[in-house]
C-alpha cells in the first residue's frame, strides 16, 4: 500500500477536511397541513400525499 513520501501540511490537511461537515436539512412548514417537512420533498399527512400546499395523492380506500 503506498504511503505518502512526505507529511501534509497542517492547511492542506485543513483544506481538505472543511468540506467533511454534516449541514442540518433546511425545512419548511407547509401553509396548508401546518406539518413541518423537507424542503422539495412531497410528503404524507392523514394519508394523503401534500407537494406545496396542494393534495397530490389521496386516499385509496
Amino acid at each position: 500500500m503506498p504511503n505518502p513520501k512526505r507529511r501534509h501540511s497542517k492547511s492542506r490537511q485543513r483544506k481538505r477536511r472543511t468540506h467533511d461537515k454534516l449541514t442540518m436539512p433546511t425545512l419548511s412548514v407547509d401553509p396548508t397541513t401546518g406539518m413541518t417537512h423537507v424542503r422539495h420533498r412531497a410528503h404524507y399527512f392523514e394519508g394523503e400525499l401534500y407537494y406545496r400546499g396542494k393534495k397530490i395523492l389521496g386516499k385509496t380506500s
